[in-house]
């Protein structure tokens, strides 16, 4: 049987702990920082017509062609958010769909760049290449300033 003590030192069931809102500010600062990376990605790729949902899943196939559900497992994304994004690119020509050499199954298809995607035929994405090291530099420099949240990312 507990007794009253015990009982009191408990938190209310709406209240948070210590540790638990030290968590929750945690949770909500690693929001606002995807928040502004993602603002930060569209201004470095809106030239290009990309956004930073394209440019990840174009990220995530420069080491070489992958599954959109590989591709959506490696991003915590869901697959039907990153089918959604490769359609998009492969009507752009930036990706393109071919059958997966380890599966073969028409329905194991992988994404790999298209002829817009590719670096040898597409400067213009040097352009960003040259744009993100440029802004990693003034991050890692300390300059810069704030994302519209006041968190200390830099743009």
């Amino acid at each position: 049987m507990l007794r009253n003590a015990d009982v009191s030192n408990r938190p209310k069931p709406n209240q948070r702990t210590p540790s638990g809102e030290a968590f929750t500010r945690l949770i909500l600062e690693a929001f606002r920082f995807n928040g502004c990376l993602l603002a930060a990605g569209d201004r470095l790729t809106q030239d290009l017509g990309l956004t930073s949902a394209r440019w990840q899943v174009l990220g995530a196939i420069d080491e070489g062609p992958l599954p959109v559900a590989q591709i959506s497992r490696n991003m915590g994304l869901s697959r039907q958010a990153v089918q959604r994004v490769a359609n998009e690119l492969a009507a752009g020509g930036f990706v393109a769909f071919a059958d997966n050499p380890i599966i073969g199954a028409p329905n194991s298809r992988v994404l790999r760049r298209g002829a817009a995607g590719a670096r040898r035929d597409y400067p213009e994405a040097g352009r960003v290449g040259q744009s993100h090291h440029s802004w990693l530099r003034r991050i890692d420099g300390g300059s810069g300033g704030k994302c519209s949240s006041g968190s200390p990312v830099r743009d």
